[in-house]
């Protein structure tokens, strides 16, 4: 099977059924993207296909051939991408880390496809993506700085 991965065509020989998930991290040693719940329930496993935040736990390779697939390893490439991790780092979003890939990737497929995002906006889009250390006050300040475009604040600027 040929798959658009981060801009760069991968062949891989896995079932069909395989879940997009474990291609990039068992096949192709990309472990940025996390294993969470396996169920699509909280974010951990986001990535984007074509610009589109999806759960990669549950999504079967089959589903993806011929689209662009883009994970954690290339966000920053993109300008909202690297918009996003920007303000993550000023606002020093992270606690553990653990959630934190996949809250990038719908963050940044938020502020591609809307640049100003009102609170509900944000909530809608980032619904899915649990975190267990509750940073979802600095989430959402990092969202609203990216969109505001320069990053505005220092590291370990808090809301």
């Amino acid at each position: 099977m040929e798959l658009t991965i981060n801009g760069r065509t991968r062949h891989v020989d896995v079932p069909a059924d395989m879940p997009v998930l474990w291609v990039l991290r068992d096949v192709l040693g990309m472990t940025g993207t996390k294993f969470g719940c396996g169920m699509a329930l909280c974010g951990a496993c986001t990535v984007q296909l074509d610009g589109q935040a999806i759960r990669s736990c549950v999504t079967p390779v089959s589903a993806v051939a011929g689209k662009a697939i883009t994970t954690i390893e290339a966000i920053g490439d993109a300008p909202a991408g690297k918009k996003v991790q920007e303000a993550w780092i000023a606002l020093d979003v992270p606690q553990c880390g653990y959630c934190q890939s996949g809250q990038v990737m719908s963050a940044s497929a938020l502020l591609a496809s809307n640049a100003h995002p009102t609170d509900a906006d944000i909530d809608a889009a980032m619904a899915g993506n649990i975190c267990r250390c509750g940073t979802y006050e600095r989430v959402r300040a990092a969202i609203k700085q990216a969109a505001q475009g320069a990053p505005i604040g220092g590291k370990g600027a808090r809301p």
